[in-house]
């Protein structure tokens, strides 16, 4: 079944087949410093509300989104029409690892598959089991896809868990990405952190910036302000 959800000003098309809008999106879609005119790509949009958070940010971007899954682009091209975007958003069905020119972008993003093939319990539905096991595309894949998309300077940022950091800054260096930013989120301010935020940038020197945690919840439960900016809700 499809369903239609509201940012600000734009609405993004999603299934229960599909991709669903997930807290990993929505707090990637927070991180990169956005300007007009930057030529963006987004690396297995799925149905493309990243691709769609960025441009709720800053309207003036140019953003392409590749995607294996013929299905997902479908819903994808579903919401460019919808927000008549079609000047400044297009899908591509292909695979990120060769679908497009080498160096034609500022900025790439991913929020890619987490685990390992043969790693804890992975859904048998095709496109949930491709969302989070590394099935289709590897970690140093999308890594190096990313190195090989983005021109010298610039930058890709994508979403993980920290269990997987060491094989990250690994792969991100073994593929011409120098980590530059790192925000771990948790639930509340004494927890574990249970997803990681990470900008790296091509040729970029050695030295990292770890930022201050992306806190989910005040003590009393309810969203902290800056969760609810990165879901565009309004303050109160």
């Amino acid at each position: 079944m499809e369903h239609w959800e509201r940012l600000k000003t734009l609405e993004f098309c999603w299934s229960d087949e599909l991709f669903r809008p997930g807290l990993d999106s929505f707090l990637l879609g927070s991180l990169p410093r956005l300007r007009p005119g930057l030529r963006v790509c987004d690396l297995g949009c799925g149905t493309g509300l990243l691709s769609l958070l960025l441009l709720q940010r800053e309207a003036r971007l140019d953003v392409t989104g590749v995607e294996i899954l013929p299905e997902a682009v479908s819903l994808a091209e579903k919401t460019v029409e919808r927000n008549r975007l079609g000047d400044r958003l297009r899908f591509i069905q292909g695979d990120l690892r060769d679908a497009l020119p080498a160096g034609g972008f500022d900025l790439a993003v991913c929020n890619p598959p987490y685990y390992p093939v043969r790693s804890g319990a992975i859904s048998e539905d095709g496109s949930r089991r491709s969302a989070r096991s590394e099935v289709n595309c590897t970690l140093p894949e999308v890594c190096r896809a990313a190195g090989r998309l983005v021109r010298w300077g610039g930058r890709f940022c994508l979403v993980h868990k920290p269990e997987r950091l060491a094989d990250l800054l690994v792969s991100l260096r073994e593929n011409g990405l120098e980590a530059k930013r790192l925000r771990f989120a948790c639930r509340r301010v004494e927890d574990a952190p249970s997803l990681l935020l990470l900008e790296a940038r091509r040729g970029g020197k050695p030295g990292l910036t770890v930022e201050r945690p992306f806190v989910l919840e005040t003590p009393d439960g309810h969203p902290t302000p800056e969760l609810d900016r990165a879901y565009f809700k309004e303050a109160l």
